[in-house]
Order: structure tokens, then sequence, then C-alpha cells
């Protein structure tokens, strides 16, 4: 049972008294009411309501709230949890997400930000509580901290699907804005050295994979590029490759691979030596070797350029692995695929190629990434140049003693 007492609010709105009787005991507090704009489908009005103990306490949440609608500033906190949140945005949001991101993405939600922040409502997020979330991170099985860059992935996933918050109106700031985390350690680069590079050569002919070394090698392609060319990234007669794709496989048993963009989703055109475009001239005509023994169990869908003796694409695995096995027979048994890539970049650089070609080459963001990646064989070219700048100043000490 209540009774109402209601009276006109200065401004817009209007504030009532209410008493309301719960087991035999009655109870006053006030209320206040205003509209904050209209539903866009049946145009009638949305109102919003304020309670507190007090007139006085009700008045300025109603004044506040009147501010805010007139200035289209009016703010409805979302009662969605994050958890909630989360599955609507990895479900609905993710459409130009590589698929790999997407398992990735929805990987660290289920491990890591739903079993500790699922439950928080969205709107109540603060920035302390993602730090303390970051900071509290752990390996489930060690109880160890979780890696700078793991961090930095789960950070990644939770400021993405904030920030699609922010935008539709859920939550008027990410909280997960300019969090405090670790600096991830850069692994030290190791391009193979010249002689390096020989015995590499050397033990690679032959090799049922040689091809796809070689142009990796001396193109400075990623893995997943150099295994989803496809024959129409090639233009022989102006000695172009375009590199607009990466062959991918989704995570998880059972996944499916798929032709994807680039690592930065920007198609590129580089103009390889002419001794790749000699390698890619026979690697066409051993395919058409091949595909003749085939005969009708041929399958090459995506017209790639390295396949396997049906057309059917590589598994980079295996190409990773038997690469692991030639650097070990030749003392490198530490080698890594993508320091083909790095020597690529050394050579293309102590060779003189400018920083900026270099970078378009390679795919990076900025030259100045690649600057930074390489920093320590500019460092080495200042030298040199120093060096040989020294030889030119003293040979005309030399002319003018003559």
């Amino acid at each position: 049972m209540a009774r109402k007492d209601t009276r006109a609010a200065q401004g817009n709105g209007t504030i009532r008294k209410k008493t309301v009787t719960r087991r035999g005991k009655q109870y006053v507090y006030w209320e206040a009411r205003v509209s904050v704009g209209r539903d866009p489908g049946t145009g009638k009005q949305i109102q919003k309501s304020f309670s507190g103990k007090t007139q006085k306490e009700v008045r300025e949440k109603l004044r506040a709230a009147a501010v805010a609608v007139d200035n289209q500033e009016y703010f409805e906190p979302s009662k969605l949890t994050l958890g909630e949140w989360l599955d609507t945005w990895a479900e609905t949001y993710l459409n130009s997400v590589k698929p790999r991101t997407v398992d990735c993405y929805k990987s660290n939600i289920a491990q890591h930000i739903k079993p500790a922040l699922g439950a928080v409502r969205l709107a109540a997020l603060t920035p302390v509580d993602v730090q303390r979330f970051y900071n509290g991170l752990r390996n489930k099985k060690t109880g160890q901290p979780l890696s700078a860059k793991t961090k930095k992935n789960i950070h990644g996933a939770l400021h993405r699907a904030l920030e699609k918050a922010v935008s539709l109106g859920y939550i008027r700031h990410n909280p997960a804005d300019r969090p405090d985390l670790p600096k991830i350690q850069k692994t030290e680069i190791k391009p193979l050295d010249d002689a390096e590079i020989k015995a590499f050569l050397e033990a690679a002919a032959g090799h049922e994979y040689e091809t796809i070394y070689l142009v990796t090698l001396f193109t400075g392609l990623r893995e997943g590029e150099v295994l989803g060319l496809t024959w129409d990234c090639v233009d022989f007669n102006a000695g172009r490759l375009t590199v607009k794709q990466q062959l991918q496989k989704q995570r998880g048993s059972g996944g499916v691979y798929q032709l994807v963009s680039t690592k930065n989703g920007k198609t590129r055109t580089i103009a390889p030596a002419q001794y790749v475009m000699q390698l890619l001239r026979k690697r066409r005509a051993a395919q058409a070797e091949e595909k003749l023994r085939a005969g009708s169990a041929w399958s090459n869908p995506w017209n790639l350029i390295f396949t396997n003796a049906l057309g059917g694409n590589l598994s980079p695995q295996t190409v990773y692995l038997k690469f692991k096995k030639l650097a070990e027979s030749i003392g490198l048994p530490a080698a890594r695929f993508h320091d083909l890539r790095h020597s690529y970049a050394v050579a293309a650089l102590r060779s003189g190629d400018d920083i900026k070609t270099v970078q378009e080459t390679l795919g990076h963001h900025t030259a100045a990434f690649t600057l930074d990646t390489y920093a320590h064989v500019t460092e080495q070219m200042k030298q040199e140049s120093a060096a040989r700048m020294d030889s030119f100043i003293t040979g005309l000490q030399e002319r003018k003693k003559a």
C-alpha cells in the first residue's frame, strides 16, 4: 500500500513523496521522474526515475539529469555484465578479424577474462579493476605470472571489446585505456651470416622444399605469405610479386586452412631478384609435371604455387620442421624459419637498399619499425660508412702531399 504526494519540480520532470507500508510499518521516500528521450520505434517518451530519502536529494539528481538531457549528454548505464557483453561481442562484432585472431580472442575471454571479471556489471568496471586483473594474471598450472606478451594479447581482446561497447553507448569511457603493462622483451634476431647462408644453400640443394626456402631467403616473405602465394600474384613480364594474402590454419584439431589477408591487412608489390623469378619459372614447370602425374586426383582450387603431389596446400608445420632439420645439419639447431626473413633484411640493408624500400618489401607498418628491428645492422653500416670516409680523406691527403 503506497500513497503519493506529487509536486511540480523546478525544471523538467516531477517529484513525488511516496509512502510504502511493509509488514505493518510505513516507509517514506522521495521519487523524481524525468523524460530522457523518445523510443525510436514507438515515439513514446522514455522515463527515468530517481529515488532518495529527502526531497533535496532527488531534486539534485533530477536537475543533473535534466541538464544532461538538454546538452544531449544523458547516459543510461548498461545493465549487462562484462561476461554477457564479451559473449555478444565475440559472436557478433569480429567479422573483419582473421580466424586465428578470433580464436585467440575467444580463448583469452574464456580462460582469463570471464573467470575473473565476467560477473562485474559492464558500467561498473573501473580502470583499477582492470589493472588489478592484469597484475593478478597467472599460469593456472604453474602459478607463475603470465608473460608480458600473453598479457598484451589478453589486454588486446578486452580493450577491443570495451571500445566497441563505448561506440555503441553501453559505457561512456573505456576502463582498459592506458593500463600499466610489463614491457615485452624483444627476441634477439639471429640472421644467418654469409658463411651460414652458403652452407644452408648447399644443404637445401635438391630438398623437396628447396624452392620455398630460397624464395623466402631472397624475398623476406613470412612463412604464411610464401605458402599462400598464388600464380596470379606473379608477373613474369614485369618481374614483380604481389603479396596480398597468407595461408593460415584455424586453431584446434580439425582446423581448416584459409587464405586470409597479410599480417597488416595490406597488399604490397615487390621486385625480387631475377634469380627468384627463375626459381618460380622452374616451379611452374615442375607443378605442370605433378599435375600430369596426378591426373584426375589433382585439385588446386586456390591456384597455389607451392603444393603437395595432388595440388593441395602444404602444412606450415611440416615446412618448418623440415627447415629445422636442415638447419641442424649445418650446426644451427637454434635457427628459426623466420630467421630467413631476417637474413634477407640484413643482406638488403648491407647491400645498400634504402630503409624505405626494405620496409615496404618486408611489409612493416613504418620505416621506424624496420630501423628499430635492425638497429644493430644500421649501426654497423654507420661504422662502415665512417671507415669509407676515412679512406676517402686519407686519399685526398696523400694526393695533396704528392
